[in-house]
């Protein structure tokens, strides 16, 4: 089956594409994928680093604040559509599959224009707009939950899938991975971070809480600054005189972050619906801090849906300084029963067969393509 993959801008729609690539490139020897994305999205390391080609397209998001800017947007898209086109034309995809963001949207109508079948995934419980746009060009619609399909118009199209997992996620091994990583046993691992991107108000925390990290010494700390913020967060180390230890580990970006995930004791991070998803999968007690600058404020949702039934501990940005964030992690790891319950309430929300349900789908919109539309 050939596959032509279209998400990007942020790991949130990356990540799913790649892990249904994954999941297909197992089960199908004759598979061949190949993506569309930017060059200005986190798509040109992440595809490449996972073995797949992509093609690059001229696209950004509508401006809500700036209407005026949306002119030079819809001629991109106008563009943008063409070249699509081209590209789906070249390769000759048996489907597409969309995850997201706003390289969607002018592959999947190019996909439609050309008779080829395509599904679409949305993570979170709001649908984004390119999602809500691209509905009327899809075959399927891969929901991740009961409540999204109540904003679509196109609910017939709908299907409850979860969210897709990378198998390495599901298949680490905590004690294994506290090897890999050089992580000893005689203390609680913290995982912290801000997603692909990063987060200047959790680094903002995270910075003003290392000098009691590193003079007490209660658990090891691995923080991903985001790649964009590491040298201003290395900067700020070196302003407040802070020096790495063997146990503090400071990256840009955490590349296996299968290892960290399956080691730590304790993950603090947003609450993307990937993210959620992960954590959710592995049954870990998290600190989720929401970005409250995104659409429909859907983290809010995705975290305050956790929190609701125990499964996490929500911190808004509106109270969030290093103090805080530092003294509900000692607060936590130092109570291995509340940790325990954390864990049972979040695998409630874990979908193991996520990637099958997603693949299902995949395979009956491929059965509606029309290759002879495509000529």
């Amino acid at each position: 089956m050939r596959i032509l993959f279209a998400g990007g801008g942020t790991g949130g729609h990356i990540n799913p594409a790649i892990s249904i690539a994954n999941y297909i490139k197992q089960r199908d020897e004759k598979f061949e994928a190949l993506f569309v994305g930017t060059e200005s999205g986190l798509e040109k390391k992440l595809v490449p680093d996972a073995g797949y080609n992509i093609e690059y397209i001229d696209i950004k998001g509508f401006s809500r604040k700036k209407l005026y800017k949306n002119i030079e947007v819809l001629i991109k898209l106008f563009r943008a559509n063409r070249r699509c086109m081209e590209i789906i034309k070249k390769f000759n995809p048996d489907v597409v599959v969309c995850t997201g963001g706003y390289v969607s949207g002018p592959v999947a109508m190019a996909a439609k224009k050309l008779g080829v079948g395509a599904v679409i995934h949305e993570q979170n419980v709001y649908p984004g707009l390119t999602v809500k746009a691209a509905q009327k060009y899809v075959d399927y619609i891969a929901v991740s939950f009961d409540e999204t399909i109540r904003h679509m118009k196109r609910a017939d199209k709908c299907v409850v899938t979860g969210n897709p997992i990378r198998q390495e996620i599901l298949s680490a091994d905590s004690k294994k991975s506290r090897e890999a990583l050089g992580i000893g046993f005689d203390k609680p691992f913290v995982l912290i971070f801000g997603g692909s991107l990063g987060a200047d108000k959790i680094n903002d925390a995270v910075l003003h809480m290392l000098d009691r990290v590193t003079k007490e010494q209660r658990f090891y700390l691995m923080f991903g600054t985001g790649d964009r913020n590491f040298e201003k967060f290395s900067e700020g180390m070196a302003a407040e005189k802070i020096m790495p230890t063997p146990e503090m580990k400071v990256l840009p970006y955490i590349n296996n972050m299968h290892h960290a995930m399956a080691a730590a004791d304790l993950v603090v991070s947003r609450s993307g619906a990937i993210t959620v998803s992960e954590i959710a999968s592995l049954g870990k007690p998290s600190i989720l801090i929401p970005s409250p600058n995104v659409v429909r404020n859907h983290q809010e949702q995705n975290a305050r849906e956790l929190e609701k039934n125990g499964a996490c501990v929500v911190i808004g940005e509106n109270i969030l300084t290093g103090d805080v964030l530092y003294n509900k992690i000692i607060e936590l790891i130092s109570d291995k029963e509340k940790l325990n319950l954390i864990s049972a309430g979040v695998k409630k929300f874990a979908v193991a067969d996520a990637l099958e349900r997603i693949y299902g789908l995949i395979l009956k919109a491929s059965r509606k393509t029309s290759h002879s539309s495509r000529i």
